[in-house]
């Protein structure tokens, strides 16, 4: 298949696709200098909208953005040169303003945070939020689409409320934001893309396999047949492999409780498949992304035992029955992700901002970012500044940030929540204890990337009959469509004409040599911050045309937008088999690493090690517990 050129894929037309001016403080190559941060180097390219001009409005309503967001241009520069580089930061300013409470992120846990610093202090206490993007929510980020003529939103990051797991404290936060999430259940049909006739399928590209073939109704976690098989296209030996594989009887019954439970948790699943499973290398391959999107690890990452229990072939071989799919995934959701729920916290805390937002209408109420900052309100939330440095003092906390202007600026307060990720905190804390610091560099976040393409529609799609489809030789492991979420007062039909927004779900494959779990992490992170916005349009691009050209999709004429969720710092990191040892009850490195230090207390989804929204909001109500009445 001969590839086409960048023009003929459309990169040449004039969508929404450059960078925004990513707040007024942009830099590449900065110089810091005592009391202020100069910028230099090159300034970054405004980013066109359709009508070929500047698209000012996005810079007041940043969910309207396009082209890379996620952690965007203007928003890590500053964090990577106190971390990486060994900047020193300082500024002789006076401190020019004063509050209870300073919290540092203003993510799902920052925002619980001050929720509950409400609750326990009174709803007359000055907070203020300090949030390094141009956006709040942290990873439950809002994309807001009008290229079709209608709003279309999707998710680009936190996705889902898992219910079942919500502890009392969490139970007890969702009503205070009158959020019914069985009502939410009830009017959402989205299922993570196994809805349509043809799902899930696979889809092998030229690149990688040599032709271009999807294969529908494919799901390696179930028991596919011979026939299934041979449409894989990979060698002669390796479609054997995967039959005798699939077919085999229960070779490993005669194994102990004691020898299997030790082998499967310090083998990877890809060397399981390899040791005992008998498959060859391109067939092991078909493996290695399925867990880009959940996790975000690559699986030789991953214990057999973890793959096992995540539901991934192998328990035959015990004697088991072959488990069912776990497409069924109850969750419930809002058609932005958990944008819609950081929407009712910031609108609960600052009414002035969302008056007439609701849980019945969050998704479509409007939000005056101009008034986050309001000097008279009670809570207020400053974007586009990075904190460089907090300390304890006499009087409680005095923090030092970087304003969206590239000055340092000096304030204090009474009380201070670091609701950032743990390997920062050491950085800005640097009086912090040793074994603290070292506790809070363990945990690596785990990079994650959403990227979502709206199309004109979902005719070549439906053609197809697939909604779903997993890729494992492409950068983004999974595309599957978003649509069928009529909550939060937003609702769209399922005409297939209208224009949807196809997510593309992943995280980046680490080089071979990157052997241990935070090497493969921080090599990914690093592979993710060096891919420019072009690189992903020109993969989405390449996919689509190849993968649904055939169908009519026209690549050139039927993507009307791109945005780029880029996560470097994403999932909270979690214990791994292969990996962690068991410490004993209150030795964990997070259990270390959120100790109050003075009268600063710790929050976010690492001070729980688990990646999930009630995680951080369990961690903010810890935190705000264990500050002291008085500093």
């Amino acid at each position: 298949m001969k590839k086409k050129s960048d023009k003929k894929l459309g990169m040449e037309r004039p969508i929404s696709r450059r960078d925004f001016v990513q707040g007024a403080a942009v830099v590449a190559g900065a110089a810091f200098q005592s009391g202020a941060l100069a910028a230099q180097g090159r300034a970054m390219p405004h980013m066109t909208s359709n009508e070929g001009g500047a698209d000012t409005s996005a810079i007041a309503y940043p969910p309207i953005k396009t082209g890379m967001r996620g952690s965007h241009s203007g928003a890590y520069e500053i964090a990577h040169a106190l971390a990486r580089d060994g900047a020193v930061l300082t500024t002789d300013e006076p401190i020019t303003e004063h509050y209870d409470l300073i919290v540092v992120g203003a993510g799902i846990s920052g925002l619980a945070a001050a929720h509950y610093y409400q609750q326990r202090f009174g709803p007359t206490v000055r907070i203020l939020l300090l949030e390094n993007h141009d956006d709040f929510g942290g990873h439950a980020k809002r994309n807001e689409f009008h290229q079709s003529g209608d709003m279309v939103l999707s998710l680009g990051g936190t996705h889902n409320l898992e219910w079942w797991r919500f502890s009392e404290v969490v139970k007890t936060f969702m009503a205070d934001h009158d959020v019914d999430y069985e009502a939410m259940r009830d009017n959402m049909t989205f299922a993570y893309g196994r809805d349509a006739p043809n799902s899930p399928a696979m889809w092998f590209d030229q690149d990688t396999y040599g032709t271009s073939r999807l294969v529908t109704n494919f799901n390696l976690s179930a028991q596919l047949s011979d026939e299934d098989i041979d449409s894989v296209p990979i060698s002669e030996a390796g479609r054997l492999s995967l039959k005798q594989f699939y077919r085999s009887g229960p070779t490993l019954e005669g194994w102990s409780e004691d020898k299997a439970g030790r082998i499967l948790a310090n083998t990877s699943y890809p060397d399981f498949l390899r040791k005992y499973g008998g498959l060859t290398e391109d067939a092991v391959q078909l493996f290695d992304k399925e867990e880009h999107g959940s996790w975000g690890l690559e699986m030789r990452a991953i214990s057999a035992g973890e793959a096992l229990w995540e539901g991934y072939p192998g328990a035959h071989l015990f004697g088991e029955e072959w488990s069912q799919d776990s497409a069924g995934y109850p969750v419930a959701m809002w058609p932005d992700g958990n944008a819609s729920l950081v929407r009712l916290i910031v609108a609960k805390l600052m009414p002035h901002v969302a008056p007439e937002a609701t849980a019945d209408n969050v998704a479509l109420a409007r939000f005056d970012y101009s008034q986050l900052d309001e000097e008279a309100a009670s809570v207020r939330l400053r974007l586009n500044s990075t904190v460089i440095g907090l300390e304890n003092t006499d009087k409680g906390v005095a923090v030092t940030y970087a304003s969206s202007t590239g000055k340092l600026r000096r304030i204090s307060s009474q009380h201070a929540v670091l609701a950032c990720y743990h390997s920062i905190i050491p950085y800005l804390c640097p009086t912090m204890g040793t074994a603290q610091k070292e506790a809070l560099k363990y945990q690596v976040k785990v990079p994650m990337i959403l990227t979502n393409v709206l199309i004109r529609n979902s005719e070549a799609l439906n053609k197809l009959g697939v909604d779903a489809i997993s890729c494992p030789g492409r950068l983004h492991a999974r595309l599957f469509l978003f649509k069928g979420i009529s909550t939060g007062g937003y609702e769209r039909s399922e005409n297939p004409s209208e224009a949807v927004s196809l997510v593309f779900w992943g995280s980046i494959s680490p080089p071979k040599d990157a052997i241990d779990i935070r090497s493969q992490l921080r090599a990914s992170r690093q592979q993710l911050l060096d891919l420019t916005f072009s690189d992903f349009e020109r993969e989405v691009r390449t996919v689509l045309d190849e993968l649904l050209g055939p169908a009519g999709f026209d690549v050139a004429e039927d993507i009307l937008a791109i945005t780029v969720n880029r996560w470097p710092h994403g999932y909270a990191y979690e214990y791994m088999q292969l990996w962690d040892p068991e410490w004993e009850p209150g030795k964990a490195p997070h259990q270390i690493a959120r100790q109050p230090f003075g009268s600063i207390a710790i929050a976010n989804a690492d001070a729980g090690a688990s990646a999930y929204t009630h995680v951080a909001i369990d961690q903010a109500h810890r935190a705000i517990r264990e500050l002291s009445d008085s500093p």
